[in-house]
């Protein structure tokens, strides 16, 4: 009998959203900051 095990060895794809994970911590932050900015601007200009 075959062993699965080989056939699911080499047929991993690779995953682009694994390369993204690890600039998270750093992204969320100054999108966020960035978020607040624009939305601060936004209140002055309107005032």
């Amino acid at each position: 009998m075959s062993n699965p095990t080989d056939q699911h060895a080499s047929e991993t794809p690779h995953d682009p959203i694994e390369d993204l994970v690890h600039s998270i911590p750093i992204v969320l932050p100054v999108a966020g900051g960035v978020l607040i900015f624009l939305l601060a601007f936004i209140a002055i200009s309107m005032a």
